[in-house]
């Protein structure tokens, strides 16, 4: 298990859980990051910060905070 933050740029990862307080827990299961899915990093600002993910065929920026509370395990495993 590895946080999102860590996948480098083309990773992929399957959404494991998010270790955060309640308002940014929430915030991001409302915006899609179920336990179960599977994520793809596909950019990365120049200074790492934020970071867009696809999820579900959609693209969404998060700021690295965020993507460190965010557990990620292998794909197919």
């Amino acid at each position: 298990m590895k946080a999102l933050s860590d996948l480098p740029l083309g990773g992929r990862g399957r959404l494991l859980s998010i270790d955060a307080v309640c308002s940014t827990s929430q915030r991001l299961l409302a915006m899609g990051f179920l336990p179960g899915l599977e994520v793809k990093v596909v950019a990365v600002a120049p200074f790492g910060d934020p970071i867009t993910v696809e999820l579900q065929g959609h693209r969404l920026s998060l700021r690295r905070a965020d993507a460190v509370a965010v557990k990620v395990g292998r794909v197919g495993g």
